[in-house]
C-alpha cells in the first residue's frame, strides 16, 4: 500500500519504484555544439529533436539533480494543448495570424508526444480521451460558455474538437455533484509524467545526446557554462532550460517567478466506487475556477486531485525535494 512522505519527490516516482539511480556527473572540461542547462521536459525535448534533426552535432544536458526531478516529473499528469492565457493580452503584443498559428501548434503537441512515445516504445500510461472542464455554479457556467464560444470563433478549430455538454451529458461521463454543464475538448490526454520524462531522457540518449546528472551550474556566459564543481563546458549554442529554477542562476534572480501547485492521491478505489463515479473514458478533468483544479484517473484506479494554492516562496524560491509546507 502506497504511503506518501512529504518531500519524497512525488507519487509518480513511487509509482515506478522510487527515485532513479543517477547518471554520471560531469567530471572534466568538455566542448560540444550545444549545451542544454536543465534536464526537464524543455531541455530533454530540445536534446531529442536536435539529435533527430542533426545527428552529427554534439549535445550535452547538464542537470543538477536527475532528469525529470522538477515539475516535469511531478505534475498533475494532464497533458494538454489548450491555450490558457488571455488571448486579448497576447494580441496586444502580436497578431491574430500568429496567435492562431501558436494555438494550432499547441493543440498538435498532444498528438506529437503520443507519436514519439509510440515510435520510441515509451510506456507513459497515456490515454487520449480529451479534457472535461466542468462548471458547478453560474459564474463557472458563464466561463465555460466563453471558452466554447471562443473556440468556435476560431477558424482553425474543427467543430468536432470541442463541444458544450449539458449537465446530463457531463454526468454520463463523470458524476460530479452540482455539475451544471461542461466543455469537452479533444486535445488533452492523461499521462504518467515520471514515466514520460524518464522515457524522453532515454530516447534523447539513444539519439546520441549525453546527460550529466548531479551536475549543478554556477554560471552561464557567452559560449561557456561553468559548473558548481568548477568544470567548464564550451558550446556554440547554450540553451537555458531551467524553468522554475532560473532565479537561482547569477544574473537571473527576477527573470522568472516560480508558482507551485500540489496534488493529493487516493488509495485505489474499488470497482463499486468507480461504477458510482463513472469516468470510464478516463478524460482529464478540470474546472474553470480562478484557482484552477485538475484531476485524473490513474492506471492504478487512484484519483488524483490537484490545484494551485501552494504559497509563493520569498525571493522566487523553490522546494528542496518536493515537500509541501504544512498548514
Amino acid at each position: 500500500m502506497f504511503r506518501g512522505v512529504n518531500g519524497d519527490i512525488s507519487f509518480w516516482y513511487a509509482d515506478i519504484g522510487g527515485v532513479p539511480k543517477l547518471r554520471p556527473k560531469l567530471e572534466r572540461d568538455i566542448e560540444v555544439d550545444v549545451c542544454i542547462v536543465g534536464g526537464g521536459f524543455t531541455g530533454l525535448w530540445t536534446a531529442y529533436y536536435l539529435k533527430k534533426a542533426r545527428p552529427e552535432i554534439g549535445v550535452a544536458v547538464l542537470e543538477r539533480e536527475f532528469a525529470g526531478f522538477g515539475a516535469s516529473g511531478r505534475n498533475g499528469g494532464n497533458m494538454t494543448g489548450r491555450f490558457t492565457w488571455s488571448r486579448e493580452r497576447y494580441l496586444g503584443r502580436s497578431t491574430p495570424d500568429r496567435l492562431a498559428a501558436m494555438e494550432l501548434a499547441l493543440r498538435n503537441t498532444v498528438a506529437e508526444v503520443i507519436g514519439v512515445t509510440r515510435e520510441e516504445g515509451i510506456d507513459a500510461d497515456i490515454v487520449h480521451s480529451g479534457n472535461l472542464t466542468i462548471a458547478t455554479n453560474p459564474a463557472q457556467l458563464e466561463r465555460i460558455k466563453t471558452i466554447y464560444e471562443n473556440a468556435l470563433s476560431r477558424r482553425d478549430v474543427p467543430a468536432e474538437e470541442v463541444e458544450l455538454l449539458s449537465a446530463y451529458e457531463s454526468d454520463a461521463r463523470v458524476k460530479l455533484s452540482q455539475a451544471v454543464a461542461a466543455v469537452r475538448s479533444t486535445y488533452s490526454a492523461r499521462v504518467q509524467p515520471a514515466k514520460l520524462v524518464r522515457g524522453i531522457a532515454a530516447a534523447a540518449e539513444r539519439a546520441g545526446a549525453v546527460i550529466y546528472e548531479g551536475t549543478g551550474v554556477a554560471e552561464i556566459c557567452a559560449r561557456q557554462v561553468r559548473t558548481s564543481s568548477g568544470r567548464t563546458v564550451r558550446a556554440n549554442v547554450i540553451v537555458r532550460a531551467t524553468e522554475a529554477y532560473t532565479a537561482q542562476l547569477p544574473g537571473f534572480a527576477r527573470a522568472m517567478v516560480p508558482l507551485s501547485s500540489a496534488i493529493i492521491v487516493t488509495e485505489p478505489l474499488s470497482d463499486e466506487m468507480w461504477c458510482r463515479i463513472g469516468w470510464q473514458g478516463r478524460e482529464t478533468v478540470s474546472d474553470p475556477s480562478w484557482g484552477h483544479n485538475y484531476c485524473q484517473r490513474t492506471r492504478g484506479n487512484r484519483l488524483t486531485i490537484g490545484g494551485w494554492g501552494d504559497p509563493y516562496r520569498y525571493g522566487s524560491g523553490t522546494d528542496a525535494k518536493g515537500e509541501i509546507r504544512q498548514a
